[in-house]
């Protein structure tokens, strides 16, 4: 059985891995679209916004309604991407990590 040294040092390592998990989340970037491609939004795996893009056809006034459900829409697409990118990196982390058996890491 690992000393309390050790499980403290083993504590202060999964820390370190997870923060530098966390900060490579921000340079993934995913694409979400909708309505063809003809909204497409932008973001990190963090879920920041980095941009969006809108087809000139969708330019119309009498389109409003229609632009506001695709970028919605759009939004949504790039947030569920960044969560699976990040599920991801999370659990390439936690994968190296020597953790005690049946423990869970909250994610």
């Amino acid at each position: 059985m690992p000393s309390l040294e050790e499980i403290m040092q083993m504590a202060q390592n999964a820390q370190a891995e997870l923060q530098k998990a966390q900060d490579n989340l921000d340079k993934i970037e995913v694409e979400g679209q909708s309505g063809g491609g003809l909204v497409k939004i932008k973001a990190s795996a963090k879920g920041r916004i980095i941009g969006v893009s809108i087809d000139e056809s969708l330019l119309d006034p009498a389109e409003k309604t229609m632009v506001e459900d695709l970028i919605a829409a759009a939004l949504n697409d790039a947030r569920t991407k960044a969560d699976q990118a990040a599920a991801t990196e999370m659990q390439k982390m936690s994968s190296t990590l020597p953790m005690p058996p049946g423990f869970q890491m909250p994610f």
